[in-house]
């Protein structure tokens, strides 16, 4: 798989939140240089597990209403004449 990227206006808004955490629950600020190096990191090391995992997640609900098809989509087949006669 690529390395995960993000377009420019999304990595724009983590720099912007990466650096207000930093204000608001760290002793020092950050600045940009840094909160995009520290972004680069996330991304590099940390992003493709949380990656996997929604694939994984995906994956999984895809396979249980793909194995509910038949239940969610069967339709009785030669019924007129049933609903004929309970229409009697």
């Amino acid at each position: 798989m690529a390395e995960i990227e993000l377009d420019k206006a999304k990595r724009t808004e983590a720099i912007a939140s990466l650096k207000r955490y930093f204000e608001e629950h760290m002793p020092e600020p950050i600045g940009d240089l840094p909160a995009g190096m520290l972004l680069d990191f996330f991304l590099e090391e940390i992003a493709p597990a949380v990656y996997n995992k929604a694939v994984s997640d995906a994956s999984t609900r895809i396979q249980q209403r793909v194995a509910d098809l038949d239940g969610e989509l069967y339709v009785d087949e030669f019924g007129y004449w049933a609903k004929q006669k309970r229409r009697r």
